[in-house]
C-alpha cells in the first residue's frame, strides 16, 4: 500500500510548531494549543510492536516524572491506527510491566508526519524515521533530532536538552556535555562582552566572584536551578 499525502516544507528550529489536530491513545489533542504553557516532546517511531521502538518507550516513560518535573510533556506518534497503539500499551504493561502515561498520535493515514518530514523515503513512505521536535511553552520549536531506524535515541540527552533549553532562557549558553564539561564542569556560559563597556563589567565581576573568566570573552558561573 503507498500512501499519499500532500508535501510541506519541513518546520525549522525557531518556527512555529503546525497547528493541527490529532488523534491519540488519549482522545483528541490539539497541537500545540493543547500545551500552551508547558513545554513538550514530540517523537515518532517506525512502528508498533517492534524491538528498538519498545525499547524506546520503556525508556521514555521511566523518565516520565523527570520530564513532568521540567512542565514538559511526552507525545508518541507512528503510522499505526490507535488500536494497534492501544494493544501495544497493553503487550508492554503485560510483559514489561512498565504502563505507557504519554498519549500516542495514531497516524494511519500519514497526514501529520508528512507534514513534519518524518516519514521514511526507504521504507516507502509508511513508516516514520526517529524524529523529535522539542517545543517550548510559546509553541516555539527548540530542537529537532533525527535518528536512523535501526539505532535507538538516548533519553537521557532529550532530559538534558529540555533542561539545557530553559536554562538558556535566562540568558546562559550551556557548554558541550553540560554538566560535565570538560573546561567549566557544570557552570554555564554567561554572554561574551561585546562592548568596551561590557569588558570592564565582566572584569568586576570576576574580582566579586560573582563570575569566573579564562578571558574576558570566555566567563562562566554555577546557577542552581534544578
Amino acid at each position: 500500500m503507498v500512501i499519499c499525502v500532500e508535501e510541506y516544507r519541513m518546520p525549522l528550529i525557531g518556527d512555529k510548531f503546525p497547528q493541527m489536530e490529532v488523534k491519540t491513545t488519549r482522545g483528541l489533542i490539539k497541537l500545540p494549543d493543547s500545551y500552551n504553557g508547558r513545554w513538550f516532546v514530540l517523537f515518532s517511531h517506525p512502528a508498533d510492536f517492534t524491538p528498538v521502538c519498545t525499547t524506546e518507550f520503556v525508556a521514555f516513560q521511566k523518565r516520565y516524572d523527570e520530564f513532568q518535573k521540567l512542565q514538559c510533556d511526552l507525545i508518541g506518534l507512528s503510522i499505526d491506527q490507535v488500536y494497534s497503539h492501544l494493544k501495544w500499551e497493553e503487550w508492554i504493561k503485560e510483559k514489561i510491566g512498565v504502563e505507557i502515561k504519554f498519549p500516542i498520535i495514531a497516524d494511519n493515514a500519514g497526514e501529520i508526519s508528512g507534514r513534519l518530514g518524518m516519514r521514511h523515503k526507504q521504507a516507502g513512505g509508511t513508516q516514520t524515521v526517529r524524529a523529535v521536535f522539542i517545543v517550548d511553552p510559546k509553541g516555539v520549536i527548540r530542537a529537532i533530532l533525527y535518528y536512523p531506524m535501526e539505532l535507538g535515541r538516548n533519553m537521557d540527552e532529550i532530559v538534558r536538552m529540555v533542561k539545557a533549553l530553559q536554562i538558556a532562557d535566562k540568558g546562559y549558553a550551556i557548554p558541550a556535555n553540560w554538566p560535565k564539561n570538560e573546561i567549566i564542569e557544570d557552570h554555564v556560559i554567561v554572554p561574551p562582552a561585546n562592548t568596551v563597556e561590557m569588558i570592564g563589567k565582566r572584569k568586576e565581576q570576576e574580582k566579586t566572584g560573582e563570575i569566573k573568566c579564562l578571558d574576558w570573552w570566555l566567563c562562566y558561573k554555577k546557577i542552581e536551578y534544578f
